[in-house]
């Protein structure tokens, strides 16, 4: 499993964490993006492309900081005093995901950390994260217009994507270049594989995939 945790850098321009979470909705989680605490917001996926997809989403803007924790994670429902259901996460992948958060609190310019069992694998994989963290960082507002509304894969798409913005297509075309869209989707599956090399070996998922009601919470 892949806990990311993401925490907000800059508490002076209020609550990012609605935007984040529309931007994370549509992930394939194990437990849904969520409010953890004031300021952070946390989510379980047992698929390595979707966390190094919620961590870039993250990193978007400069505005979180991001730990993901790989390990075996249990779940559990309980039910509070006021009646509230929530899961219960436990387990090694929720220790590594608070070593990991810690760490991107003190880190650099590029505050994504990964935490496992396997300290060089996990180093490894960090190190892909932190590259392309910085591609996204540094788009501008305009670029993201573009990119924004371009689908990986598909041909064809950047006329389509110039009438909606009312530019030309080669303003698009060097919107794309200039915002290493293609690179940064040619490596997002190295970084997955990477993330996936650091579970521990014969690893098998820690909890059955299940959703959450909205007035379910995480408590780890």
């Amino acid at each position: 499993m892949y806990v990311v945790s993401l925490d907000q850098r800059h508490r002076e321009a209020g609550d990012l964490a609605p935007a984040l979470l529309r931007r994370l909705g549509d992930l394939g989680t194990v437990v849904p993006f969520q409010g953890a605490r004031a300021h952070a917001v946390q989510g379980i996926t047992a698929d390595p492309a979707e966390a190094v997809a919620a961590a870039l989403a993250g990193l978007r803007g400069e505005a979180w900081r991001v730990g993901i924790g790989v390990g075996p994670v249990g779940l559990e429902t309980v039910t509070g005093a006021d009646g509230r259901t929530g899961l219960r996460a436990d387990g090694p992948g929720t220790v590594q995901a608070h070593h990991a958060a810690a760490a991107a609190a003190r880190s650099g310019r590029v505050p994504v950390c990964v935490a496992a069992e396997d300290a060089a694998a996990a180093a490894r994989a960090q190190s892909v994260l932190r590259l392309l963290g910085r591609i996204v960082a540094q788009r501008t507002a305009a670029e993201w217009r573009v990119v924004d509304l371009l689908v990986p894969g598909a041909r064809g798409q950047q006329k389509v994507v110039a009438g909606e913005l009312g530019i030309t297509p080669q303003a698009v075309s060097k919107a794309v270049a200039r915002a290493l869209w293609q690179e940064e989707w040619d490596a997002r599956p190295a970084a997955a594989r990477l993330l996936e090399l650091c579970a521990p070996p014969g690893a098998g998922p820690g909890a059955q995939a299940s959703t959450m009601n909205p007035s379910e919470s995480i408590h780890s």
